[in-house]
């Protein structure tokens, strides 16, 4: 039983969770499994839920009959508007898509992107490919074959938009997943500046901030107009269960309404244009998303503006320690803000676009203007608080000279250290050639030799005492004449009375003079002798030449 039972992987072997070993290979069966799971998945996915939605309304609608073939047939230009088609209905442009439906869709084409990718063992974005193609191909004839099928229904859907339309959201978002799951291909984060990768990031904080203070002033602005936003609501429960479904589902396009509204440029609903600076009055769908809107201007709208101007300093309070220099801090100020506004474009052009032919055409955000507005909101404050909060680099001594020479910077200090090395130089130069040839070298000499030895080995050649003494020492006198008188040696003590008297040391009546008496020690020993003082100064300076 134990046999039986016994695994035959060795120990540590063990799989851990839903991971498999990239090195393996897949099995062909099973890479054409996981491909055809991963392409029409997420379409079999998202068409049931808009089917599901569609045949709530018809059930909970009065005087509809319910039909499941209408119903299916009615989910497919649902489909469609979920990934941003223009439908027409009776010969009239719908533009304005729910965003939350995109979302989603995207949202789940990327976590099924990543699942598969992982079963089949890519490591490479290369290698997830074959993946990424086969999800925009399923939703791209997905979407041409929904097209065909609605050209003689009362919803129609250009064929062409319905194919390139849902392929292009499809690869992106099978794109994102595969990259989250593989990573970048290696030639591309070798080109990443490390700055531009902090900006992408501040940027991606700024714009959800952004969103963030929208959805702030629209569930303020709604919470205002309870009253309002319940009269909208019609009295069965069919009716409002559809029109609470219709608000859900524009919900994100309310939210970049109100933040372009709160960073200035506002929005525009036909007629109706409400911004910060203006405001021209209009009639508006009865939908209960919009009842919010405000029925005239009012004069401290103005004060709204702190808030994107605290979104661009959480921005650049963000990336205070980015770098130690502030220039490189505003680079990356910089990079986010460009970041936000084109984020601003993109949400802007989803969010708006046809509402039929009537008054209420079109509704519309300008992204132009809004992406401007974002970038200064986000640049100017974000510039000056990572400027001034961030760490700044020690300025360069005043006292510094460049002098150029020969394309190169040289300084005050540098130039003094030259001067000292040339002079050192020079000094070398002079001690070598004023060097007479015989004499040793001090550094040579050990210094643990006796002083009588080192004197032993003085070349007598180049110092000749008997030369010295008969130079500092009297003649001999001739045989037959008498000797010479010695000279008396001078009395130093008194010449140096005399010279602190005259510098005002001492006066001279207290100065004693003491004449030194004359004693044997004084007397010369005979002719030829050598004083004390002359045989100790030759000896003296016969050491010092020695060195």
């Amino acid at each position: 039983m134990q046999q039986l039972t016994s695994s035959q992987r060795p120990p540590g072997g063990e799989p851990v969770g839903d991971t498999v070993e990239l090195d393996a290979e897949v099995a062909p069966a099973t890479r054409v499994r996981v491909l055809l799971t991963a392409a029409f998945g997420p379409l079999i996915t998202e068409y049931a839920v808009v089917a599901t939605l569609v045949a709530l309304v018809a059930l909970t609608a009065e005087r509809t009959a319910f039909s499941a073939v209408g119903v299916l047939l009615s989910a497919g230009p649902g489909w469609l508007a979920g990934f941003q088609v223009q439908l027409g209905i009776g010969g009239h442009p719908l533009g304005v898509l729910p965003l939350l439906p995109t979302i989603g869709a995207v949202l789940l084409v990327a976590r099924t992107a990543s699942g598969a990718a992982l079963r089949l063992g890519c490591t490479t974005l290369r290698q997830a490919v074959p993946l990424i193609s086969v999800i925009g191909a399923a939703h791209a004839l997905f979407g041409l074959l929904i097209g065909l099928l609605s050209l003689s229904a009362p919803v129609r859907v250009n064929p062409l938009l319905a194919f390139v339309v849902p392929g292009v959201f499809a690869v992106l978002a099978a794109t994102g997943g595969a990259v989250r799951r593989c990573g970048l291909p290696a030639a591309v984060a070798e080109r990443l500046d490390p700055s531009a990768v902090r900006g992408l990031r501040a940027g991606a904080l700024g714009l959800a901030a952004l969103l963030a203070v929208g959805a702030i002033v629209f569930t303020v602005a709604t919470v205002a107009s309870v009253s309002t936003v319940d009269d909208l609501f019609g009295p069965s429960f069919g009716n409002s269960f559809g029109l609470f479904l219709l608000s859900v589902a524009y919900l994100p396009n309310a939210v970049v309404a109100a933040l372009s509204f709160v960073s200035g440029p506002g929005f525009t609903v036909g007629s109706l244009d409400v911004s910060l600076v203006g405001y021209r009055g209009g009639s508006v769908p009865a939908v209960p998303l919009l009842g919010g809107i405000p029925e005239h201007t009012a004069a401290w709208w103005p004060v709204l503006l702190v808030l994107p101007a605290a979104v661009g300093a959480l921005v650049g309070w963000s990336v205070r320690h980015a770098d130690d220099d502030p220039a490189g801090r505003i680079r990356i100020v910089a990079v986010a803000g460009a970041v936000v506004g084109f984020g601003c474009v993109v949400l802007g052009t989803l969010a708006g676009g046809r509402l039929a032919d009537g008054p209420f055409d079109p509704v519309s955000v300008p992204v132009g203007v809004a992406s401007i507005v974002a970038f200064c909101w986000i640049v100017i404050p974000g510039g000056f608080v990572a400027f001034f909060a961030g760490e700044h680099a020690p300025a360069a001594p005043p006292d510094t000279l460049e002098v150029e020479d020969a394309g190169e910077f040289v300084g005050e200090e540098d130039l003094a250290d030259e001067d000292l090395a040339e002079a050192s130089d020079e000094s070398d130069e002079s001690e070598e050639d004023t060097d007479e040839p015989g004499e040793e070298d001090v550094d040579e000499v050990d210094p643990e030799l006796d002083p009588e030895e080192a004197l032993a080995d003085v070349d007598t050649e180049e110092f000749d005492t008997d030369e010295f003494e008969a130079e500092f020492t009297e003649p001999e006198p001739e045989p037959g004449t008498a000797p010479r008188p010695r000279q008396p040696e001078p009395d130093y003590d008194e010449y140096d009375a005399e010279a602190e008297a005259e510098l005002g040391l001492e006066l001279p009546e207290d100065v004693a003079l003491d004449q030194p008496e004359a004693g044997p020690d004084r007397a010369s020993d005979g002719p030829g002798a050598v004083t004390e003082s002359t045989d100790g100064s030759g000896e003296d300076e016969g050491r010092e030449r020695d060195r």
